[in-house]
Formats: structure tokens, sequence, C-alpha cells
């Protein structure tokens, strides 16, 4: 049994009429295309080229095994379509849900993979607040969606038609204007700190972040301006604007699109968990191979220390 990656090689030699321009089709080195050439040689026990200073010709044999090698890639290529199509991966459609910032920060890369690995699946997003790409997830509105929860917070109860897997837990840092007096200290600043400072809030009516809120208001912080839609990237233009100080999740402090300082805060006990939530029992190939490029590149993101928001 001949490597099908040799047999394209000479396949493409054949094609290009040089090892040079071969290996630029195949993205290969011209020495590590010739190394697979030499490979194939010794399997079938013959020459297959004649290498000369304008490039290379088949022999007998390497004609003889470029025709029958044509026809073995083009069943195998047939197999790999075909094989798409019966574990659904080819054709079909993957509906997602997701809230802003995710979809902006996390979602496109693991997006732009999914199309390279599966091209025929047909995609489609909506945004869906917290936790409302969870009814829409048990509705069949989407085939997946990506939530969070915070902590502190009251749990609260998931359909029994869903599960959420937990792909990202990241810490809420404090952000500033810059130069403001507490930032750009590399210690923890505890939570007390944040006493009489005029605060940004998520709006304490926000049901994912009412604990977090809870939180700050014992700490005695000082709420100066509401934002009554969970936007983070405008209460960070309002934390630069020197209007208040924030709490917010990593990666929103991170890739603010304004100027802010950013601290942590002690105890690292404010979170937030980023899930994506399926069907419970149901198994779909598209969706368990988007799942799986999810906990790859969050996982990532999570070793960077970066994080999403809202």
């Amino acid at each position: 049994m001949y490597d099908p990656t040799r047999l394209a090689a000479l396949v493409a030699v054949a094609e290009a009429g040089s090892i040079t321009r071969a290996a630029e089709r195949l993205g290969y080195t011209p020495p590590a295309l010739s190394q697979q050439l030499a490979k194939l040689e010794r399997e079938t026990g013959t020459a297959l080229l004649v290498r000369h200073h304008r490039g290379a010709r088949l022999t007998p044999a390497g004609e003889l095994l470029t025709a029958r090698a044509r026809r073995v890639l083009d069943e195998l290529d047939r197999a790999r379509h075909e094989l798409a199509r019966l574990t659904g991966l080819s054709g079909g459609a993957l509906r997602l849900g997701t809230f802003q910032t995710a979809g902006i920060q996390l979602l496109p890369p693991v997006l732009s993979a999914f199309r390279r690995a599966h091209p025929d699946v047909e995609l489609s997003v909506a945004d869906y607040e917290p936790p409302a790409g969870v009814a829409a997830v048990a509705a069949g509105e989407v085939d997946l969606a990506l939530t969070h929860t915070y902590e502190p917070a009251v749990p609260a109860p998931l359909p029994a038609s869903v599960t959420a897997e937990p792909v990202l837990v990241e810490e809420l840092v404090l952000v500033t204007a810059p130069g403001h007096v507490l930032a750009g200290d590399t210690s923890r600043l505890p939570l007390a700190g944040l006493a009489g400072q005029p605060l940004i809030s998520m709006a304490p009516d926000h049901p994912p972040r009412q604990g977090v809120e809870a939180a700050l208001a014992r700490a005695g912080a000082t709420p100066s301006v509401l934002v009554a839609t969970p936007g983070y990237a405008l209460v960070c233009a309002l934390v630069s604007a020197g209007l208040g100080v924030a709490v917010v999740p990593e990666m929103v402090a991170r890739t603010a699109v304004t100027p802010v300082g950013t601290r942590l805060l002690e105890p690292g006990d404010l979170r937030r968990t980023i899930s994506v939530v399926r069907r419970t029992g149901e198994s779909a190939p598209a969706a368990d191979a988007f799942r799986a490029l999810l906990r790859g590149a969050f996982g990532r993101a999570h070793g960077v220390g970066h994080g999403s928001g809202t």
C-alpha cells in the first residue's frame, strides 16, 4: 500500500513538470518534496522520475503509477465527501446564539476555523443577552448558545431540556480612568478600597449582575451612573471619561476601545463563567464539532488571562 501523500506528490510533479513548481503548489520545500518522492521510489523498487536541469519527467514506471494514482486519489476524495455527508458535516446548518462581546471577541476565530473545516455547513448567528440564549436553545430556535453567569449570584436553575458546559472562567477587575489613584498598582485592591468611589453600575435590576452589584454596594461603592442595558463598551467609555470606576470582566478591560486603567481585586471571587448551552441528550455532528473548537479556543484565551463580556 503506497502512501497517498506521496502519490499526490508524484501527480503534482507530473502536472507541474518540475519538483520546484510542484513543491510550491503543495506547500513543501523542494528538498522535502524530493524526500517524499525518494521514499515512494524505494517503496516501488524502481525509478519514477528522471531529473534534469529543466525539471523532471516521468519514467515509464512513473507514468503507469501516476495514472493509477489519479484514480486512487479521486476515489479517496469522493470517500471524504461521502463520509462528510454521512456524519452531517457536509450540508445542513448550525444555528448559534451569542451575547455581544463573546460574539465580537471570542466567536469569530472559532467560526473561521469551523468554516475552513466544514465549508458546506450553513452558519447563522443570533444575538441573545443572557439568559435569553438558554431559552432559545430550549425552544429549538438555535442549536447552541453562549451564555454567562456571575459570582456571587443566586444560582438560576436550568431547564431540564438543556445542558450547560463551562468553557471559560474569568475574574472581574476594576477599571478606572487612566492615571486614577487606584490604578497602576500591581497589588490587589481590597473591595473595601472602593468605599466612596463613584461607580458606573451595570444596573442592579440586571439579573446576571445582581449579586456583583450587591457585593459592590456592601463595599461602599457609590452609584454614580446607571447603565440600564448591559453594554460594557459604553461602561468603559464612561469610565475613561472620568465619570466613575467600574468592575468588568477581564477581557473587557484588556480589549476596551477607550483607554482605561485596570487593577485586580481582593478577594478574587468576583467571577464570570462563560458556558455553551445545548439540548440535553441531543448529539449533532456539526454542533459537536463546533463545541470541540470552542473548548480549544476558549482554553487558549483563558491561558493568556483573557475572558469576555457582554
